[in-house]
């Protein structure tokens, strides 16, 4: 199975597409640009939704969901927003086809009085909702989240970090305060991190986004920036205080306490199957995919091996028993019985799966009361009594948990440099890459200039107090310094 991974050294962006593959997460479709995610690649993104989805509902949270389809003109009320979008819609034109010779086209008599457009994301639509909802202070705060997909036509895709259609989680709050609002904002953020950190073992780094990287129609956008091992970031959550402007183009007041009325103040927040796409650039090997045991589908795999009918059945029922044991302490484990496959050929095949831990057993495991357990993530394999399996793997799932994220930090602070001149700046970038922390004089101009000759930008205006000194271009005075990569 690892001879059909490419080396990450030798190719990274092969090695990635060959991982997707040989770990049976998704596949490109026959209509150009979209991908069809497969069972195993199903199941990562369902446990990512149901961390996702249990954090969201510990803070008020509710699930909604509103159509697929957007009136156009909703997307002209607000002005940034259609700026930012209007080259990525997929529009609906007509409402039918016809038979033809054989075939079908388009029936010209279908034609729609509007054009809808396909979702590229919803708040137009929900908010045009909100104003139905929102009549008093009574009717506020609304926390509201949709799990969807959404289509923006990319002509650049790759699996996963970026395809025409995609899934996703968007939140959309509304409330009777700028306060309310910037909190939620700031919130959401933090949950974001904790699951990137907690659940994807993938550190990340808060902070701001400049005035040209900011979502369309937002006045504020925050995010969470992850390094790869290649030394390119991946913006990989956002969170946007969108102010009173969707409020102001859809017309959404409130009668506050007082009896005067408001504006409504606005959030918008996601993060998509993109997060597939960090995990497997975070901590995946040559010999495939690397996945975090509160994440994985299948946490541990026990592989019996045998000889003949007689081992086979004394293994499989040892086997068996371990299964069960595990299965009532909760873990998420797999019995791999399968007879018309050779154990070594089961062995590639879960590590190109990432299945956080092996266990294998044969006759002699019987008579000793042993089992192999080898890790996934180290790929380091001991022998260890049968008795107090449930226990040793359990704490051996919360250890490859734990240092998956410590390996991850540390090649990130590895890969994070400081510079103070540009020149220092060029030659960091080129040679070693990663995130560079550098003093930027805060002008959408001097950040277009590096953007152009370099191709890295602004991942983010990090949160935290940070010593002012001087752009590294300009010589202007600089606040801070702010966080710059080439990016995904």
């Amino acid at each position: 199975m690892a001879q059909k991974i490419t080396k990450r050294e030798q190719d990274y962006s092969q090695w990635y597409l060959d991982v997707v593959k040989e770990a049976q997460l998704a596949e490109h479709s026959p209509v150009r640009g979209c991908m069809v995610i497969k069972p195993t690649g199903m199941a990562l993104w369902e446990n990512m939704q149901q961390g996702l989805d249990t954090m969201f509902k510990e803070t008020g949270h509710q699930n909604a969901y509103f159509p697929l389809f957007i009136p156009k003109s909703f997307l002209s009320k607000e002005a940034q927003h259609v700026e930012g979008f209007a080259k990525e819609c997929a529009v609906v034109t007509h409402s039918r086809l016809k038979a033809v010779d054989g075939g079908v086209e388009v029936d010209p008599d279908s034609k729609l009085e509007e054009e809808l457009i396909v979702r590229p994301t919803s708040e137009t639509i929900i908010w045009d909702t909100y104003r139905n909802w929102i009549q008093s202070y009574r009717d506020l705060p609304i926390l509201i989240n949709q799990w969807a997909n959404v289509v923006r036509w990319e002509m650049r895709t790759r699996l996963f970090l970026r395809t025409m259609e995609f899934l996703w989680q968007e939140g959309h709050t509304a409330h009777a305060t700028k306060e309310e609002a910037v909190a939620e904002t700031e919130q959401m953020l933090e949950v974001y991190r904790t699951f990137a950190e907690e659940y994807m073992a993938m550190p990340v780094i808060t902070g701001a986004k400049t005035e040209s990287e900011r979502f369309a129609g937002a006045e504020e956008t925050y995010c969470i920036e992850a390094l790869m091992q290649d030394g390119k970031a991946l913006q990989a959550g956002t969170s946007h205080f969108l102010g009173q402007n969707f409020a102001k183009a859809f017309d959404v007041k409130f009668q506050d306490s007082d009896g005067e009325h408001k504006l409504v103040w606005a959030t918008s927040w996601g993060v998509s199957t993109r997060l597939i796409g960090g995990l497997i650039m975070t901590h995946s090997d040559d010999q495939g995919l690397v996945i975090p045991p509160k994440l994985a589908p299948v946490q541990v795999v026990i592989v019996p091996i045998y000889r003949d009918d007689e081992q086979r059945a004394t293994v499989l029922e040892y086997g068996q028993s371990i299964f069960d044991e595990l299965k009532e302490a909760g873990v998420r484990v797999k019995l791999d019985d399968r007879d018309n496959y050779k154990p070594g050929f089961k062995f590639a095949e879960h590590e190109a799966r990432g299945i956080p831990l092996r266990i294998a057993i044969g006759p002699r495991d019987v008579e000793k009361g042993n089992v192999e357990l080898a890790r996934r993530d180290t790929l380091n394999k001991t022998f260890e009594s049968r008795d107090g399996i449930a226990d040793l793997v359990q704490e051996l799932l919360v250890t490859i948990q734990n240092d998956l994220f410590e390996k991850a930090k540390n090649l990130r602070e590895e890969m994070t440099s400081h510079v103070d001149t540009y020149e220092d700046f060029k030659k960091v970038l080129e040679e070693k890459g990663g995130f560079i922390y550098a003093h930027w004089d805060g002008t959408p101009e001097t950040e277009e200039l590096i953007k152009q000759e370099t191709k890295a930008t602004i991942r983010c205006i990090p949160f935290g107090d940070s010593e002012e000194g001087k752009c590294m271009v300009t010589g202007k005075p600089s606040k801070k310094k702010v966080l710059f990569a080439k990016a995904y």
